[in-house]
């Protein structure tokens, strides 16, 4: 399987990064569309903690007339069990990978690495980080569901059985339906899993308070 070595933009701390942060878009974004979050963060001002925001490659999507956007998989259907395609969802995991590993070959340990995502950035974070075979600092899925519908991918790693998973919806989400956020959820919950989640009064989109929430996650785990 071809590794694709993806474009991003990454955004050092004013000291030497000792953690990192993978943030990955949702469908038709860049990492351009989350580069501004950092600030709205309020991280203290030594936070150490580098963020890399990745571009997904460009292809066509088959919900929206074949138009060619970034994305991280195609999306064949509406429908949660049939909704992602499982080759590019895959593929994308083999580029976060790569990732991750020149993050731990710049000196940061897998340990002091959160991969996040929002919509299909967030899909591919959770499939990645529960299959990731050394511990993670954290995994954090916004927005998003599980690309095998209603169980659990194959290949869990134990490494991250422990793992802090943070999942946000918002309560009127028109593009990826509440129910499908709750179901991995429920899912990861029933494996034993160690999820926080939290929905908000807002669509498809992430909240300035939401971000309060993310950044005191962030720093329990990373600082």
């Amino acid at each position: 399987m071809s590794v694709v070595a993806l474009e991003r933009i990454t955004i050092e701390p004013n000291t030497p990064a000792t953690a990192c942060v993978i943030w990955l878009h949702g469908l038709g974004d860049s990492g351009a569309g989350f580069a501004p979050v950092v600030p709205a963060l309020g991280l203290p001002e030594e936070h150490g903690i580098r963020f890399v925001f990745p571009h997904a490659p460009e292809q066509a999507v088959t919900i929206n007339q074949g138009y060619v956007m970034r994305a991280w998989y195609d999306i064949k259907s509406m429908d949660l069990h049939n909704r992602a395609d499982m080759p590019g969802v895959l593929e994308s995991e083999q580029s976060v990978l790569a990732l991750i590993q020149e993050q731990i070959d710049s000196g940061i340990p897998a340990n002091k690495i959160v991969v996040a995502g929002f919509s299909q950035g967030g899909v591919m974070s959770l499939f990645t980080g529960l299959r990731y075979p050394q511990t993670l600092a954290g995994i954090m899925a916004l927005s998003c569901y599980l690309p095998t519908g209603d169980t659990l991918p194959e290949l869990l790693s134990e490494s991250n059985k422990y793992t802090a998973i943070l999942q946000h919806h918002g309560e009127q989400d028109d593009v990826v339906p509440l129910f499908a956020g709750k179901m991995a959820n429920d899912l990861l919950n029933q494996a034993g899993y160690q999820t926080e989640w939290e929905t908000y009064a807002m669509g498809h989109s992430v909240l300035p308070q939401q971000l309060q929430d993310i950044a005191k996650w962030l720093v329990l785990r990373l600082l």
